[in-house]
């Protein structure tokens, strides 16, 4: 024991003589002594997740929170930020309730702490495992120091409709990127000792198919065959399981017309039965509840169906509190469901080394130096900066010369507040690095800023009041539209260059910000027409956490980076990147499309039986009367401020067995006069199987960086698992026949080879 509290657990978890030497059946051996002292109540209590609100200091005690706690009928909190904080709450049970079990403290530390990167789907442009790791690793870090000890994240939903803005959140439309990215996820939270004191539990959410929901509107239904769902949305979910991760929270959607909060064929059949997860799982803010609407029965009916079908602990609802004492006197479920769920629970707490230490995690001296510093900042800024993607640079108009006027316009230009996107809940706005300053502090007395806000965010101040929420307000001009353009104007005819920092407020896009209309707000587009005028060159700085309908933009415009939202380094990270301090190296993971027409739109599609064959437009082909099939940006694609070649495919063999690798090899040259990076990408295509196949699939990629002039040879190896599928039994095999490969920097531009598997 590591404090004189201790002892107060001494008699509570060791109740053998013999202690087992494995850890695992030493923690069960813990867990019986607790629960053989534990009533049905303090079962359920373990069960149950309220939200812990906004509490100051000292206010703690007096709260309803705290009643409940005494009482043992809380398992964990969430929403409750700083050491002194949580460390009254964890008093409370430690001290006052009946048999001292300590809570877990939750919150969503989704894209970092107060050190914010980049939002997911802009960090997932990386294509960078380590650095999206480490990424995690500062994070579990920060809010570990500032005494949470569990993240509601990754989110793993595999997304390809921009219009819902939970897009944001996910790593796009890819399974396998989205598996590496699952795993380097989690690895960077809970690291190799969940028992450290500055590791915190996983939660992978959200289980499951959530990113499909029809329309793209959120919490929506879902719909689709099992086939689709192991092939193509199920991988990420299974990664994180295979990783270690400590829990699960089950999605609002239904599956096959079932809630997925009390989807036994989901949350017990196939993860635990089928993929062996021993964690818990907990439901998502009042997904319990939630199912009433759902029209799946009453609060206890439906609080029944959660435990039976394996969902372990219930957020905010209080529905298996106050349910389910009933439901066992009538015979809906069984003790042994609760016993499951709260052995579940706590062991997730012994493996966080609570019963330990239930104060591990309220070091104040930590919070002082671990949080927010200097470090974490810098790389915060270096991620952010990998992050961008360069969609388009005509003329070289980028990267901008360290001298001369440049006129920054835009309602993202001076807009700190919002540098952080959607889920910062942690983040310091008011220290958020703007564009504005960070190109201010990169040139100081070498250019001249002069700056015009240009227009607001949309012309329909309900809509930018609604994408402004949670304190990222952009200070709406009152001004008309017209005379915020026309000031712009004037300031940017006496510039050297333009720079306008356009597209969604961070709001725009997140939970609960589903958009019908994925292009830049009508009133910023008028900006850049306007600006466009002037004959001097224009480069869009583009925010967005979603993939935007850019044709006009793509037509129009010379330069586009787009930034995502870079988190509270943005401003610097942006600088870095717009004066060439830093080569642009991101890639998009998700298609970005012409017009939303085209939604949903995705690479790794399927043929018809009447593939467009030669140009559009082609009559009884599959095709559009007034736009062609092609995306305007395919996934994969970045562009940088050197230019990559690739040459000499060579596949090591024409024919493999299934107890052989094949090793796909290319030669990539830096063409250009710039050192830089580039993602490799290796895709393949099986031509004939049982059920028919995607025409491209990922399933492999390096990112390497070559100086000017040079050249390197990447090779891949390719084995039965990446030739492998799930058929329609759901078993996962490679089937012979022809396999095409493809090489290169996206999934449109690349070089071809093919080999047979006999």
């Amino acid at each position: 024991m590591k404090a004189s509290y201790g002892l107060l657990f001494l008699l509570l978890v060791i109740s053998c003589s013999e202690v087992p030497k494995n850890k695992q059946s030493y923690i069960e051996v813990r867990i019986d002594s607790v629960m053989s002292l534990m009533t049905l109540e303090e079962k359920i209590g373990q069960l149950n997740l309220p939200s812990a609100g906004a509490f100051t200091t000292g206010a703690v005690e007096s709260s309803e929170i705290a009643k409940k706690i005494e009482q043992g009928k809380v398992g964990g909190l969430f929403n409750i930020k700083s050491v002194a904080n949580i460390k009254e709450m964890q008093k409370i049970a430690i001290e006052k309730s009946r048999l001292k079990i300590p809570l877990i403290f939750g919150m969503d530390v989704i894209h970092g702490y107060e050190s914010v990167f980049p939002i997911p789907l802009g960090l997932s442009c990386s294509w960078d495992m380590k650095l999206i790791e480490r990424s995690a690793r500062v994070a579990a870090i920060e809010a570990s120091a500032d005494g949470i000890n569990w993240t509601f994240s990754p989110m793993v939903d595999i997304s390809r409709d921009p219009r819902w803005g939970r897009v944001s959140e996910g790593s796009g439309e890819d399974p396998y990127l989205g598996s590496e990215i699952a795993r380097a996820m989690v690895k960077g939270f809970q690291g190799d000792d969940l028992s450290a004191n500055n590791t915190i539990m996983s939660c992978v959410k959200h289980y499951a198919l959530y990113g499909a929901s029809e329309a793209g509107r959120d919490y929506n239904t879902v719909d689709m065959s099992r086939h689709r769902m192991y092939n193509e949305y199920l991988p990420p979910y299974k990664a994180a399981v295979d990783a270690g991760v400590g829990s699960i929270m089950a999605s609002f959607n239904e599956i096959d017309g079932i809630p997925a909060t009390a989807n036994k064929w989901l949350l017990t059949d196939v993860l635990r039965s089928e993929w062996g997860f021993k964690g818990f799982v907990v439901s998502d803010y009042t997904g319990v509840s939630e199912m009433i609407n759902h029209g799946f029965g009453d609060l206890q009916t439906v609080t029944a169906k959660a435990v039976g079908a394996g969902l372990d602990m219930d957020m905010v609802s209080e529905g298996l509190l106050t349910t389910l004492g009933k439901s066992i006197k009538e015979g809906k479920i069984t003790e042994k469901q609760i016993n499951d769920a709260c052995r579940r629970i706590l062991k997730g707490k012994f493996q966080l080394g609570l019963f330990d230490d239930p104060y591990k995690y309220c070091d104040e001296n930590r919070a002082k130096s671990e949080v927010f510093n200097a470090a974490n900042r810098a790389e915060a800024r270096s991620t952010a900066a990998q992050s961008f993607v360069l969609l388009k640079n005509k003329g070289n108009v980028l990267p901008l010369r360290k001298s001369g006027t440049i006129a920054l316009v835009g309602p993202l230009a001076d807009a700190k507040e919002n540098m952080t996107g959607t889920w910062s809940v942690a983040a310091r706005f008011s220290e958020s690095i703007s564009l504005r300053e960070g190109l201010q502090k990169a040139l100081g007395n070498n250019a001249k800023i002069v700056f015009a806000k240009g227009s607001n965010l949309a012309e329909d101040s309900l809509l930018e009041k609604n994408s402004t929420l949670f304190g990222k307000s952009l200070h709406r001009d009152k001004r008309s539209a017209a005379e915020l353009r026309d000031e712009a104007v004037r300031m940017a005819k006496n510039a050297d260059v333009i720079v306008a920092a356009v597209g969604e407020a961070a709001e725009m896009s997140g939970e609960a910000a589903s958009r019908t209309n994925i292009e830049i707000p009508e009133t910023q587009r008028d900006l850049i027409k306007a600006l466009l005028k002037t004959g001097k060159p224009l480069v869009l700085v583009l925010f967005t956490g979603r993939p935007l309908a850019l044709k006009w933009e793509e037509e129009n415009v010379p330069a586009i980076l787009n930034v995502w939202f870079g988190g509270s380094e943005a401003g610097d990270a942006i600088a870095d990147v717009l004066l060439g301090d830093v080569n642009p190296s991101g890639k998009l993971t998700t298609t970005f499309p012409q017009n939303l027409g085209q939604v949903p739109m995705y690479y790794a599609h399927k043929n018809t039986g009447r593939p467009l064959n030669g140009p559009w437009f082609q009559k009884f082909q599959s095709n559009y009367l007034d736009v062609s099939n092609e995306p305007l940006y395919p996934f994969g694609f970045g562009l940088s401020y050197t230019e990559f070649g690739y040459a000499d495919l060579k596949l090591s063999s024409n024919e493999i067995t299934s107890a052989d690798s094949i090793r796909v090899s290319i030669d990539v040259t830096n063409k250009g006069i710039r050192d830089g990076s580039e993602v490799v990408q290796l895709y393949v295509r099986d031509l004939v199987g049982s059920v028919t196949r995607p025409v491209k699939e990922l399933k492999g990629f390096q990112k390497i960086s070559l100086k000017a002039g040079e050249t390197t040879r990447v090779n891949f190896t390719l084995g039965m698992k990446d030739l492998s599928f799930y058929n329609s039994d759901l078993k996962f095999v490679a089937e012979p026949g022809e396999f095409h490969v493809f090489v290169g920097g996206n999934s449109r531009d690349v070089k071809q080879g093919a080999f047979t598997l006999k």
